[in-house]
């Protein structure tokens, strides 16, 4: 039995993450949750929004699975998040992006696949005040990093059969930073002949993603573009509801829905867990438990084209509850 840590997380964090977990269990997954509280509600406990306990608990386990955390604005504290991936290198951010049955969205059969470089660049968190009312923001770009996650993705796409890789920068006005991005991922590139590589600028990816999203295929970017471009790619398959998210290392890895803790409908048994179910999904497959990650996947399918008990954000009526209930009953 393979034990994982569990973040339940604010907000609508420990709704979804309960759906998730019963989900899991009644797939078969043979797992020993080891819960432990980080965010807002560690506060009041521990006095940080990541108390030491969490960080113990994954490099024990190797694996999380995490809610989504609140991190109070203004008070210094930072987000969980970006200090999670920083403390256990989680350089590679992974949200695959793929169209699902019976979720309306502007496109069909999207399958776009998005590799976010996580520890530095401006989410480096750099900043000071020069002068009352000039403030300084320094935005870290290094050899290292960047060739790490060009050669992630790179990787990734090899192992997956995918074709094509567009690094996305904007070194035509950051020459320097964005420039360095650009020359690991072409000397990356150089030992991977059969993938097609190409650049984009930033500003210019986002209007090609809605003029033409079917032309792109893994999408490989800095820090910051990546957290950006994410979120539209999910806007293309019907939300941050049903798109998955992974944080991966070569320690250790987290795997997490990619929208906030929506503290407005917490508690109201409103929340859709499918974005959370489905980075479970991705957790699984690390772990090589492919079947049931597979039952899962069609479980998901199944009740959203049925679309009887679909939530609001996705076009429906149901609950928390009664989507997590019919999911296992399609198992």
């Amino acid at each position: 039995m393979r034990r994982i840590t569990l973040i339940k997380g604010d907000g609508i964090g420990p709704e979804v993450v309960k759906a998730t977990v019963k989900v899991v269990e009644a797939a078969g997954a043979q797992i020993k949750w080891e819960e432990v509280d980080a965010g807002e509600s560690a506060i009041n406990e521990y006095g940080t929004v990541l108390p030491q306990t969490v960080i113990d608990s994954i490099k024990k386990n190797k694996i999380a699975l995490k809610g989504p955390v609140g991190t109070p604005i203004g008070d210094g504290f930072r987000s969980v998040s970006v200090s999670l991936r920083k403390k256990l290198n989680l350089y590679a951010n992974l949200r695959p992006i793929k169209s699902l049955p019976g979720v309306k969205s502007m496109y069909k059969n999207i399958d776009i696949v998005v590799v976010r470089e996580n520890t530095e660049g401006l989410y480096s968190g750099i900043e000071h005040e020069v002068v009352p009312g000039v403030v300084e923001s320094l935005k870290i770009i290094t050899e290292k990093a960047s060739t790490k996650i060009a050669k992630f993705a790179f990787q990734y796409a090899q192992k997956k059969n995918r074709k094509k890789i567009s690094a996305i920068h904007k070194a035509n006005i950051m020459k320097l930073s964005d420039g360095l991005f650009l020359q690991c991922a072409r000397k990356v590139a150089q030992d991977y002949p059969k993938i097609q590589y190409n650049e984009l600028i930033v500003d210019n990816t986002c209007m090609q993603l809605i003029l033409n999203p079917h032309q792109f295929d893994v999408l490989l970017l800095e820090n910051l573009y990546g957290d950006i471009v994410s979120d539209l790619c999910a806007g293309l398959i019907g939300g941050l509801g049903v798109a998955p998210g992974a944080n991966i290392g070569d320690d250790y890895a987290i795997f997490e829905a990619i929208h906030g803790s929506a503290p407005d409908i917490a508690g109201k048994n409103l929340a859709n867990p499918i974005a959370l179910i489905r980075s479970s999904v991705l957790m699984l497959e690390h772990l090589g438990e492919n079947e049931v990650a597979a039952r899962i996947t069609q479980a998901v399918h199944k009740v959203l084209e049925k679309g009887d008990t679909l939530t609001s954000d996705i076009g429906g009526h149901g609950k928390t509850t009664e989507i997590t209930q019919e999911i296992i009953e399609n198992l």
